[in-house]
């Protein structure tokens, strides 16, 4: 009889253990992913101290550290429009405890380069934290005072203007693009590891324009060592309202913005990617995020994981067809 019953226990957690894998999730998964987060968990941003993927992820790795009672990391691996620091994360291993923080260069990429490091199947959209707004902005001495200003002088030297971005295949590059293509111009593009150089290098008056990261260029601005011809919303930004929209100024219909999502390795337990979407969510609510977000002009965008998928699936295409208009080979 207690053979019986010690054969029948067998048995029955047999049969648990074949549920637990008809959901496609590793036995040994299962607690795991129950007691997550229960160490440190990196977020990676491919992208230079002071970017605003990086200004965004450092806000919400403070208040997700607080939540999950574990501390939250941000390591910066720049390089490549992005594509070093996303490779660290595509062969890291799936268990939520390294993410990606990237800005819209995720949905660049794949219109720039031809054949990328890695296959976007390999990871995950877990979340959007916030979007911004760019600014067009020229060195203080610059000659141009207006964005009228900036496209006569680049129809009369077409192809000769040089204008700074933060990486071949980054967001500023092709929103740069965009710009050229509704003013019918075309510019010389210099691309530099990231937005705190061209910014700097704009300011010498080595480039034309830098279409920056909003909370990027905002203290040089204020500093006076850099003018804001514009603002890429369609609405100015109520924390620099002074600051006119490029729409307002000519050019109807004008708009493109910079958002800032988190991606995980694709194979991470669900139940770990729906507890990281949720807490992100949560953390959006705090009211330090809140201020520290109105203060930078970024306006949080809390999905669900459905809702994350279909926005980055939307702004690859966008990135695609700006990328080919533009006339730009993929690399």
């Amino acid at each position: 009889m207690t053979q019986f019953k010690s054969m029948l226990k067998q048995w029955q957690l047999g049969l648990i253990g074949l549920a637990i894998l008809g959901t496609g999730i590793p036995v040994q998964a299962q607690p795991a992913a129950d007691k997550y987060p229960s160490k440190t968990v990196k977020m990676v941003v491919p992208l230079t101290p002071g970017s605003g993927a990086d200004i965004a992820g450092r806000l919400v790795a403070k208040s997700l550290s607080e939540l999950w009672k574990q501390p939250v990391i941000i390591e910066n691996r720049p390089g490549a429009g992005g594509l070093v620091g996303t490779g660290v994360v595509v062969n890291a291993a799936p268990d939520g405890y390294t993410l990606l923080v990237q800005s819209a260069s995720y949905a660049a990429n794949p219109a720039i380069y031809k054949k990328l490091p890695y296959d976007l199947k390999s990871l995950t959209d877990l979340n959007i934290l916030g979007t911004t707004p760019y600014l067009l902005i020229v060195g203080a001495d610059s000659p141009y005072k207006s964005i009228k200003d900036l496209v006569a002088a680049a129809k009369a030297k077409p192809g000769d203007l040089p204008y700074a971005s933060a990486g071949i295949g980054s967001s500023t590059h092709l929103a740069a693009e965009y710009f050229n293509q509704a003013m019918g111009i075309k510019m010389l593009h210099v691309p530099y590891k990231g937005s705190p150089e061209a910014i700097t290098e704009t300011i010498a008056g080595r480039t034309a324009f830098y279409m920056a990261p909003f909370e990027t260029a905002m203290a040089q601005v204020r500093g006076g060592k850099a003018r804001a011809l514009g603002i890429t919303s369609a609405t100015r930004a109520s924390v620099a309202p002074e600051i006119p929209t490029i729409a307002e100024q000519g050019y109807p219909n004008f708009d493109i913005g910079l958002w800032f999502g988190v991606w995980a390795p694709s194979a991470t337990p669900e139940k770990i990617k729906v507890k990281i979407n949720e807490d992100i969510n949560r953390a959006l609510q705090d009211v330090d995020i809140k201020i520290a977000y109105a203060k930078a002009g970024i306006t949080s965008k809390p999905m669900n994981l459905e809702q994350t998928a279909q926005f980055v699936k939307n702004e690859i295409a966008k990135y695609t067809k700006i990328a080919k208009d533009a006339g730009i080979e993929p690399q």
